[in-house]
């Protein structure tokens, strides 16, 4: 049986972060998640997409963009609307993956379901939840993504059904289907009031799914995000970074009765604090990159069916190296939340709120310094020159992120708040790119290809380290639980931003002085005024939809780049990282932009 065809050329057009034949960035327009309104409809366009499904080429799982472009060819020829894009997509991808979803043991498959509120119990989909529940699968809600992550990193969970409005599952082909996690699910009935019902036939069948006659898996990159993870699990943590302990002066440490970071024991507090810190919250993306370009350069083992045990036979020193690139990282958290001045991190206080400046600058001393050691000591195993090789990449990016925190510094404590567009993108490409590079870097050297990648490296992560902290500037203006709480918090902690510099280049002068005026310590206007009226200058100059324009101009100069990388592997990784890490805002700040999109001209180059 003949499998879809790829698009022409040396690049693979679907799967683990492969470009479609037509990218779609963003969410999908509203007009295009209309669900059929009748079962017979329904079911005419599931069998459609099983018949489609069984013709994709297997070797690689469908990304989001291939699946939308499956859906428009489909529903083109069958000569349907186009408002049934989205939920054709979720009928591809469920087709693709359901005998996979059939073979895994309903224990370890997980069933999402949209939380109920009081009263609710009525809701088709709390029955539906107990059905679950009573054949043994572990049950979420669609809301807590934070937890549904960490039960997949956790290594608990191998399949997903779900059952969600079509915008959450839009969310939720991104966070499964491009790491290659088998799921299966089911769109909400809706009107424009709102979830309605649920198609609970359908929802029944793929709760019933069993079966053993299942394809070999296609490549996943489950097993490195679960590798990344498991590094900063209390136990491998501690075993990991052991090699301190032996060597405090040939003594060990006294017997502690009470260890924890609430109450640590003052000879023990500085590791207890780190180690703690460290287990907190992010998506290890650092450390899953340096294991995963190791990967690809070695025979991309790790991301076949096979991947956990691939990665047991892994030295430690690869190990400890993506550990080390987690401590720097955490380190400049830590020093960055001192110098903002901010409240919150991963929800909790700061840690400079909860034990003071001075405990916290020296638990961030203390993180830089495991980070080298945990190199440095692998120069026996690994070589004392890809060692040395390796703590020079982590040295001069430690530098440059200095370098750009120090240039933030300056701009926010001093006089002049001038600051154009291209003075942030410099600032953000020192601040947030050299982390992206060194852990890449790092990988390669360990695999034993450095330098013939430096060049490259050093590009894709200079854009993909743009275009992260100008998303991470619209994330600022969301509600953000995941990290620091309070949306507008740059323009509080008066912290230079490309939003902020945008706004000056397009506000008339007295607008500008109004913004100014603002940014202001001493502002007799109350905090919630003055966010207020920030925003409104914002979308006035129109920044936040340029600002989604120089993210788009930055992440396609990184897909050209990936696309020319050899081997296939690690090429398939830069494109997976792209997706991976510029993931949008769960609720993107807005702007007064046309309908379709247009908006000023951008014309700033960094």
């Amino acid at each position: 049986m003949a499998t879809v065809p790829a698009q022409p050329g040396p690049v693979p057009t679907r799967g683990l972060g492969c470009p479609p034949q037509v990218r779609q960035h963003g969410p999908t327009p509203l007009h295009l998640k209309r669900v059929p309104e009748t079962r017979e409809l329904r079911l005419r366009i599931r069998g459609w997409c099983a018949e489609a499904a069984s013709l994709f080429d297997r070797a690689l799982p469908p990304s989001k963009d291939f699946l939308a472009g499956q859906a428009r060819q489909l529903l083109e020829r069958e000569q349907l609307a186009v408002g049934y894009l989205g939920w054709t997509m979720v009928g591809l991808a469920s087709a693709f993956w359901e005998r996979h979803v059939a073979a895994v043991p309903v224990s370890r498959r997980l069933f999402l379901v949209p939380p109920l509120d009081a009263g609710d119990a009525s809701r088709p989909w709390a029955q539906l939840r107990s059905r679950a529940e009573s054949l043994g699968y572990q049950v979420m809600t669609t809301d807590d993504a934070a937890r549904i992550l960490q039960k997949l990193l956790q290594g608990s969970v191998d399949a997903v059904v779900g059952v969600a409005s079509l915008d959450v599952l839009e969310k939720a082909l991104d966070r499964f289907l491009s790491p290659g996690i088998p799921c299966v699910a089911v769109p909400l009935m809706s009107t424009d009031g709102g979830a309605t019902g649920v198609d609970d036939a359908w929802v029944q069948e793929m709760l019933e799914l069993r079966g053993s006659d299942t394809p070999p898996l296609p490549p996943s990159y489950v097993h490195l995000m679960r590798g990344a993870a498991q590094l900063l699990s209390a136990a491998e943590l501690s075993r990991l970074c052991s090699l301190d302990h032996s060597e405090r002066d040939g003594q060990t440490s006294p017997a502690v009765e009470v260890r924890s970071e609430t109450d640590p024991y003052p000879l023990t507090a500085t590791e207890t604090i780190a180690h703690d810190f460290l287990r907190k919250g992010g998506k290890h993306s650092r450390p899953f990159i340096t294991l995963a370009t190791y990967d690809a350069l070695t025979g991309a083992q790790a991301t076949q069916a096979n991947g956990a045990a691939i990665m047991a036979g892994w030295p430690d020193g690869v190990r400890r190296t993506a550990l080390s690139i987690e401590t720097f990282h955490k380190a400049s958290l830590v020093h960055d939340d001192i110098e903002d001045d901010d409240d919150f991190r991963y929800g909790d206080p700061t840690l400079h709120r909860r034990y003071g400046a001075a405990t916290a600058i020296n638990v961030g001393d203390y993180l830089i310094g495991l980070g080298y050691r945990l190199v440095s000591c692998e120069r026996t195993r690994l070589g004392a020159d890809v060692v040395a090789e390796v703590l020079d990449c982590l040295a001069r990016a430690h530098m440059r992120l200095a370098e750009g925190q120090g240039a933030e510094l300056m701009w926010r404590d001093g006089g002049n708040k001038r600051l154009t567009a291209q003075d942030a993108l410099h600032i953000y490409a020192l601040k947030t790119s050299p982390a992206f590079e060194a852990a890449m870097a790092a990988g390669a050297r360990l695999a034993g290809r450095g330098a013939e990648y430096d060049a490259a490296i050093h590009q894709f992560a200079h854009d993909l380290g743009i275009a992260f902290q100008i998303l991470n500037d619209l994330k600022d203006w969301t509600n953000d639980p995941d990290n620091k709480l309070a949306a507008g918090a740059d323009i509080l902690g008066g912290r230079p931003t490309l939003l902020w510099a945008l706004a000056l280049e397009t506000l008339s002068p007295a607008q500008a002085d109004e913004l100014h005026e603002l940014l202001a310590a001493d502002t007799p206007q109350n905090q919630d005024r003055r966010l207020a009226r920030a925003r409104e200058l914002y979308q006035v100059a129109n920044v936040f939809h340029q600002a989604d324009q120089l993210v788009e101009k930055h992440r396609l100069r990184a897909e050209q780049l990936a696309r020319q990388i050899e081997p296939d592997p690690l090429r398939r990784l830069l494109l997976f990282l792209i997706d991976r890490v510029l993931e949008r805002p769960h609720e993107p700040a807005t702007d007064a932009s046309d309908e379709n999109g247009m908006g000023h001209h951008v014309r700033h180059e960094s």
